[in-house]
């Protein structure tokens, strides 16, 4: 089973719907401390979602793969109310984050470096919605409003912190304002906006932040987004760990994450000119590596293709602009992010073959991880699958990081079956599976060699370690909570 993808987000008036029976008094606070910020009154309603960690399926989701995340504990919860006038107003519940107000957040949403760009970004993806179906209120028909953020998925650490804030804002104005739309739906919109962040993202981090649900980790598919349940196998813990290197995906992603998207569709193109399946204007219309499998008719035709058709080393650009008798930036006409990328890299190249050879193996390890727990298999196949993983992302994918690869090797040496990098990578979390009733040993472990050594440094408070590095499991997704008794 999994979500249905137009099944709505949950309206619920208390937090042990969503949180489980023993919602912590830490939760409580934080839903407080939002109500408080408003100072008099009080916001008509908050939404929550969540961060994930990625368990297997890395950079590929915006090729139309599958992937295999699943959401976390660790969540952004925004309170809203309607203010007089048309501007919409935004503050956090960390003082580190400067207070905005916003007389044109449609036209406010972009990459500016600002934590506020993701509210925009939400704000605008609901504007549009509206737009594409026809529908009112649009522009500042939304009206005045207020949001309060509090949010504890660490920024540039992997766990999608960007769109759990954009996911959370996107549902509380459709909320506040009586819109209702399918989560497929909803995450779909959030994929979109967020791009205005500057990232070209896929769709991963929006659909499970939406969709997931406790218990059970989620096969994300798209084209539409849809989901299906993953039964993680007893006796098994994943424990996530952070590299304490920041990795946020809108600053370099010229150079990183949005290069990565440019490489693979560049990949794709070539591909459509060399197997002579596709007609030049097919091949150069290719976006993603996944149409280039459609029609070669299986995954294994594809990985021939990217074996025999793309050199290795470097593509430099008029190597491309001869092979496809068109200017590159001309493939890419009307996209900014793409261009920028296309600017920055032109004497630096573009490695397609490694790119495209992580992607499509990258694509078969997600499926054989999700036949492997259907099948019972032991959690040994599914660690090989997750080294796997990380040799791939960081041989062909180049995104990994020296902190990464020490973390990964502390959490081997501890005990853990296997382990990754998880999210974009250049930084943030590694996620390592291990037995459960080793888990607090290999947490041991990782904690003296380690984190102790970036304490005695500076690099992180002791008292922060616990936040740095934990057990998690399978977490509900997005709700709304409306008459709400903290």
């Amino acid at each position: 089973m999994g979500v249905d993808a137009a099944e709505k987000v949950g309206i619920y008036s208390s937090l042990e719907e969503v949180y489980g029976p023993s919602v912590g008094p830490e939760i409580r606070a934080r839903f407080a401390a939002v109500a408080a910020a408003f100072g008099s009154g009080a916001p008509i309603l908050y939404a929550r979602s969540p961060g994930r960690v990625n368990l297997i399926g890395e950079h590929i989701d915006y090729e139309g793969y599958s992937v295999l995340p699943m959401a976390i504990g660790l969540d952004c919860i925004v309170g809203i109310r309607e203010v007089e006038g048309g501007s919409l107003s935004v503050s956090n519940t960390d003082p580190a984050f400067k207070t905005r107000t916003f007389a044109d957040p449609c036209g406010a949403a972009g990459p500016n470096g600002e934590w506020t760009d993701y509210v925009c970004a939400g704000y605008r993806g609901v504007v549009d919605h509206l737009r594409t179906k026809s529908l009112p209120p649009a522009g500042l028909e939304l009206g005045g409003l207020e949001l309060v953020v509090d949010g504890v998925v660490p920024a540039g650490g992997g766990l999608s912190s960007s769109s759990a804030l954009v996911c959370a804002v996107a549902i509380a104005i459709m909320a506040v304002r009586g819109l209702s739309f399918g989560k497929g739906e909803v995450a779909e919109l959030a994929c979109l906006c967020e791009r205005y962040s500057g990232t070209q993202s896929g769709g991963m981090d929006q659909a499970i932040s939406v969709m997931g649900q406790a218990g059970v980790a989620k096969l994300v598919d798209f084209g539409p987004v849809r989901t299906t349940d993953v039964v993680l196998p007893p006796g098994v813990s994943f424990l996530i760990g952070n590299s304490l290197a920041v990795s946020k995906k809108a600053e370099g992603a010229h150079t990183r994450y949005n290069l990565r998207v440019v490489e693979c569709r560049l990949a794709a193109a070539v591909l459509g000119f060399k197997t002579g399946v596709f007609a030049p204007a097919e091949a150069l219309a290719l976006e993603t590596l996944k149409e280039v499998e459609v029609r070669l008719g299986s995954r294994a035709a594809a990985q021939r293709a990217a074996s025999t058709c793309l050199h290795e080393g470097v593509y430099l650009s008029d190597e491309l602009e001869e092979l496809f008798g068109a200017q590159l930036e001309s493939i890419f006409s009307g996209e900014a992010a793409s261009v920028a990328v296309l600017r920055h890299n032109a004497d630096v190249g573009f490695r397609l073959r490694d790119r495209a050879a992580h992607v499509y193996a990258e694509a078969e390890r997600v499926l054989s991880f999700q036949v492997a727990c259907a099948a019972g298999s032991s959690a040994a196949v599914l660690a090989d699958l997750m080294d796997a993983s990380h040799a791939s992302c960081r041989d062909l994918y180049d995104c990994s990081c020296a902190e990464l690869e020490e973390l990964v090797a502390a959490f081997k040496n501890a005990g853990a079956l296997g382990a990754r990098l998880t999210g974009a990578g250049w930084g943030g979390c590694a996620v390592a599976i291990v037995p459960t009733d080793e888990a607090s040993g290999v947490l041991k472990s990782v904690r003296e060699t380690f984190y102790k050594p970036r304490v005695e440094t500076g690099a992180v408070r002791a008292e922060d370690v616990s936040k740095a590095l934990f057990v998690t499991l399978p977490s509900a997704g997005a709700a709304i909570f409306k008459d709400l008794k903290i």
